[in-house]
């Protein structure tokens, strides 16, 4: 399995607006091949987090890739006061 985290900050106020285009873009992203999950954290201590799982680094790449990824992210950054920390990681043990 293949993961991905990433650290994000959102603008002031922007955290409903989020969490609606989050759950739309879901709708699109779950449809791709070796889509396992795609989660929205929030920490007690108000950080969020991105969480993906895919079947493997390649099924990810390809829905990053994908014309319908390209459509959706922009509006997801916009609700971003900074760029997204990503890292990625492949599954060692279960």
């Amino acid at each position: 399995m293949f993961v991905m985290i990433a650290d994000i900050q959102l603008k002031d106020g922007a955290e409903e607006d989020f969490k609606k285009w989050f759950a739309e873009s879901n709708k699109v992203l779950s449809g791709f091949p070796g889509f396992i999950s795609r989660k929205f954290l929030k920490s007690s201590d108000g950080s969020y987090r991105i969480l993906v799982e895919h079947e493997s680094k390649e099924t990810f790449i390809k829905m990053h890739q994908s014309p319908e990824h390209e459509k959706i992210h922009p509006t997801g950054h916009s609700f971003m006061s900074a760029d997204p920390q990503r890292k990625t990681y492949t599954v060692a043990a279960e």
